[in-house]
């Protein structure tokens, strides 16, 4: 069997699968099928010699092709065309089986799908419904195993529990932090206890605890008195669509304060300086 036979039976093996993955991340039939057709090329011109998973190698081959497509839509503010239908399975076995969740709610899952980002939307459906592990997702969608890992987790719990109409309000909760930040840095001590709810709570993990934070302090008046003056380098950010705020030195990040905003005051904040689970984070500094 010659290299053009052997890519073109494996790709018909799998076509199947192949579609299915790429219905689940372009959510119409046609594109998928323009997905399946730029892959082809790709698929055509690639060195096939060190192929160890043909399976695997076709699947990572699609989600980049659909990666590419998705980032396009996101330009254009594009959504996905009108013969969207209800997710179906186009095979009659494998992972995806098991991922009954993914298929729970049909079309509300492509709505629900559509304010994920490009790179929540594939690690989602390459792990979740592929069962495609995240040491080779990571690269497809251009981050470590553990933040592709992340990626997934924020994705699953909008599927799970999401609105439908839209994410929430992350622009206010982000200026709710942001002027926290900002009377901390100047220790404007009245500020900070009018952005707090009166039974706010900072909670600190062991890493934060080690250099030198409480593990735990309640109520507005303490939580100022622990931050009045002392988030002067401290840049705010979404962390995993937290809103939050970093620190860090050398271009590492040391510190992370995941914000939990009850309209407009601050109800709770958890310092992180656990470096392993620091390093799982998605973060995404906010400009002021």
């Amino acid at each position: 069997m010659n290299h053009e036979e052997w890519l073109a039976e494996h790709f018909e093996r799998h076509r199947a699968q192949l579609h299915s993955a790429a219905r689940r991340m372009l959510g119409s039939d046609s594109d998928a099928d323009d997905a399946l057709q730029e892959a082809w090329i790709r698929i055509s011109l690639a060195d096939t010699s060190s192929i160890e998973n043909p399976a695997g190698w076709l699947t990572t081959i699609v989600a980049r092709v659909c990666l590419s497509m998705l980032r396009a839509r996101k330009v254009r503010q594009d959504l996905p065309t009108d013969d969207a239908e209800p997710i179906r399975d186009l095979t009659e076995s494998g992972p995806e089986d098991r991922a009954v969740e993914a298929d729970m709610v049909g079309v509300a899952l492509l709505v629900v799908l559509e304010h994920l980002t490009p790179a929540e939307r594939l690690a989602f459906v390459l792990h979740d419904v592929f069962d495609l592990p995240f040491d080779e997702i990571a690269p497809i969608v251009g981050r470590t195993p553990a933040a592709a890992r992340q990626l997934a987790s924020r994705a699953r719990r909008r599927v799970r529990g999401a609105d439908p109409a839209g994410p929430p309000d992350m622009a206010r909760r982000s200026e709710v932090v942001q002027a926290f930040l900002a009377a901390s840095r100047s220790g404007d001590f009245q500020a900070l206890l009018d952005m707090l709810d009166p039974d706010a709570e900072a909670r600190c993990d062991a890493a934060a605890v080690s250099m030198g934070s409480p593990a735990r302090v309640h109520g507005a008046k303490a939580v100022a008195e622990l931050f009045a003056g002392r988030a002067k380098a401290a840049k705010a950010a979404l962390i995993d669509d937290v809103a939050g705020a970093v620190w860090g030195h050398g271009g590492t990040i040391r510190v992370a304060f995941l914000f939990t905003v009850d309209g407009d005051r601050v109800s709770a904040i958890d310092i992180v300086a656990d470096s392993d689970r620091i390093s799982g984070f998605d973060v995404e500094l906010v400009e002021a």
